[in-house]
């Protein structure tokens, strides 16, 4: 009876095991996701770069996990946050923003890296080619570092009497110091002075301001930085505030009540990335991935604020513009 039993439970189990085998569901790959700021902050590259996953078939919540880390304007905790990430077994690591690339790349050298950066990459040491990427690493550039010397000539052109322009930097991040090295020989042989101001932390932009108001900046350029994107309404609400026009890296400045911008779209970074990180996902080396740069260059500028400050602006200057906010 027992036997009979025994032999009956093993069969009634072995005539589940086919059917759990076929509908046990397949793991889904994890994206790590590192980055400065804030979802919020970023919302609309954030956006962008679901999308692009999307159209190659993956789909947060369904066939794809995001585990992602938000800085703020935390850089020292990216080492820490790149390696928590690599101990996770991610199949990819995004990384949005140079100090966040050059954490991931210090994590590993196994876990295939796409960044963004509005540097460049060979100068800044993170890929040897972007023709060919020859480590784990590939992604996406904004050339917004590089575009010191157009935008101070814009800054020029749209206030031409200038006399000290000001040149807002963060000291902790690694390519300030050739934002600064390319602001001087563009205003020296105009005559103008520079004044720099300096701030990593929340607590040091109205300081920062009040320095540039104490060297009597009639001018500002803020140069590109991702903790500085975060806090775009506090610095565009101090430039209004001491009555300083301002030149910013990014249209969100503007969008927020800045006077103007010209830089480079990191939406567009940021959709590259997408596109690469399902690539690699389905299957592709990173090897043949070639670092890519966005094309897209604009100028924008706000009338409304430009009439705030009593500035009159030339149709020259507005004729340049590929974007006027009223």
């Amino acid at each position: 009876m027992r036997r009979r039993k025994f032999i009956a439970l093993i069969g009634s189990a072995a005539a589940t095991w086919p059917f759990t085998a076929h509908t046990q569901q397949p793991m889904k790959p994890t994206i790590g996701l590192l980055s400065f700021g804030s979802p919020s902050t970023v919302a609309l590259r954030l956006q962008t770069f679901r999308q692009a996953l999307k159209d190659y078939g993956f789909v947060e919540g369904q066939n794809l996990s995001i585990d992602a880390r938000w800085m703020g304007e935390h850089y020292d905790q990216m080492p820490a946050a790149a390696a928590d990430l690599v101990n996770r077994q991610v199949a990819v690591i995004v990384a949005a923003g140079t100090p966040a690339c050059f954490a991931a790349k210090a994590a590993t050298k196994k876990i295939p890296i796409v960044f963004t950066t509005g540097g460049d990459p060979i100068q800044l040491g993170i890929v040897a080619s972007v023709n060919r990427p020859t480590e784990n690493v590939t992604g996406a550039v904004f050339p917004l570092n590089d575009l010191v010397t157009k935008q101070l000539d814009l800054l020029h052109l749209m206030l031409p009497g200038v006399k000290t322009v000001g040149l807002l930097l963060n000291p902790r991040n690694p390519q300030a110091q050739g934002q600064l090295r390319d602001a001087s020989p563009v205003l020296q042989p105009l005559g103008i002075k520079l004044a720099v101001a300096k701030a990593s932390a929340v607590g040091e932009i109205d300081a920062a301001f009040a320095d540039l108001v104490a060297q009597q900046a009639n001018a500002l350029l803020v140069g590109a930085d991702g903790f500085f994107n975060t806090r775009r309404e506090q610095i565009v609400e101090l430039a209004a505030r001491s009555m300083i026009p301002t030149l910013y890296p990014l249209r969100e400045y503007v969008e927020a009540g800045g006077l103007a911008s010209y830089g480079t779209s990191p939406t567009e970074a940021w959709h590259q990335a997408g596109i690469y990180t399902a690539r690699i996902l389905k299957g592709e080396m990173v090897a043949d991935l070639p670092v890519i740069q966005t094309t897209k260059f604009e100028f924008i500028f706000n009338r409304k604020t430009a009439r705030t400050l009593g500035m009159k602006i030339s149709d020259n200057v507005l004729s340049l513009a590929d974007d006027v906010i009223e």
